[in-house]
Order: C-alpha cells, then sequence, then structure tokens
C-alpha cells in the first residue's frame, strides 16, 4: 500500500477529538453527543405484583420472580422441610405420599389413624376418604365430559394429511342421560 494515500486521507471531527482526548490523559472522555431516552425506573417493594412486558412480577424474599398460572399447581405438590403439625423433618420415604393426601408426614398420619380406631370411629373416617375420593371423581369426570362435548367435531387430518369433513353434532340430551347413569352409579358406590 502506498504510503501517500494513507497520509492524504482527511480525519472525522471525532478521531480528532479522540486523539485529543488521548494526549491529554483523558481516555474516557466521549467524543460525540447523542441523542436518546432513559428508561422510567419503577421502584417496588416486597410482596408488590406489577406487569411489565406481558409479565407478572412480584418480589418475594428480596428476589424478583415471575408469576405464572402454574404457580398454584406448584405449591400443591411442594412438600415443605418441616411437618406443620409437628414441627419435625420430614426425611420418612413415605412422608411426601402422605403430605400430598393429609398435609401432614407420615408420623403424624398413623398416630391421627391409631387414636381415631382407639375411639372407634375407624369406619366413618374410612367411608369419609372413599366418599371424597369418589366424589372428586364425579367432579372430574364432569369437566372431562363438559371438555369433550364442546370440541369441534367438524373435521380431522388423517395420517396421510387428508382433511375429513364430519357431519353431524353431538347429542347433548344423549349425553346428559349417560352423565346422570354414570354419576347415579358413582354415588351407589359411596359407603
Amino acid at each position: 500500500m502506498n504510503q501517500d494515500n494513507v497520509l492524504k486521507k482527511e480525519f472525522a471531527k471525532k478521531d480528532v477529538e479522540r486523539l485529543r482526548n488521548l494526549m491529554q490523559g483523558k481516555y474516557g472522555d466521549k467524543t460525540q453527543t447523542s441523542v436518546g431516552y432513559t428508561k422510567k425506573y419503577e421502584s417496588h417493594k416486597e410482596g408488590d405484583i406489577w406487569e411489565e412486558n406481558d409479565r407478572k412480577w412480584t418480589i418475594k424474599n428480596g428476589i424478583k420472580q415471575n408469576i405464572t398460572k402454574l404457580d398454584t399447581a406448584k405449591k400443591a405438590h411442594m412438600v415443605p422441610l418441616l411437618c406443620p403439625n409437628c414441627k419435625t423433618v420430614m426425611k420418612n420415604r413415605n412422608d411426601s405420599t402422605y403430605y400430598k393426601v393429609h398435609k401432614t408426614c407420615f408420623r403424624c398420619v398413623v398416630l391421627k389413624e391409631d387414636k381415631i380406631k382407639r375411639e372407634g370411629k375407624w369406619d366413618e373416617y374410612h367411608n369419609g376418604i372413599i366418599n371424597n375420593e369418589i366424589d372428586n371423581k364425579i367432579k372430574d369426570f364432569k369437566l372431562w365430559i363438559q371438555d369433550k362435548v364442546e370440541e369441534s367435531n367438524s373435521g380431522h387430518v388423517s395420517e396421510d394429511g387428508d382433511v375429513e369433513r364430519w357431519v353431524g353434532k353431538v347429542n347433548k340430551e344423549k349425553v346428559d342421560d349417560n352423565i346422570k347413569n354414570v354419576v347415579e352409579y358413582l354415588e351407589s358406590l359411596k359407603k
């Protein structure tokens, strides 16, 4: 490369300013002014809930956390370190299973059920558990049927990629009759 071309080059104003700053020892000084904006800062405290970028946020224990739809489900399945009843460490292999049902550790459930047996109320307690389970099954069944009835049945894509159009609707009266029969059967299983 020819040196004449390099020396004849014009320097931009920002380059000259940068060199001046370097010669004077002002290494961090700016050579240009720029225009922009600064984001508005919002101060949040412990427990505040706000929305930012289409997400809900909160501060728990000094940490910014995202609030999701699944937080309640997470809480339902989280097992604490200590039993809420007896305040002992839940380290037994049965503790997590029993906590999900009874909200106490395995030892507390055993002691409670032993006391119920000694009082002679075991059959009533056991039947209550079975009846609760049947009630939950009925509720789940009704929700499942409701979802299936509301599904669109106007078409289907086959394995070959062909779209099949179907004609007809769900007979809701028949569905209601069948739901009634199933619920009656499940209710008859209660003790």
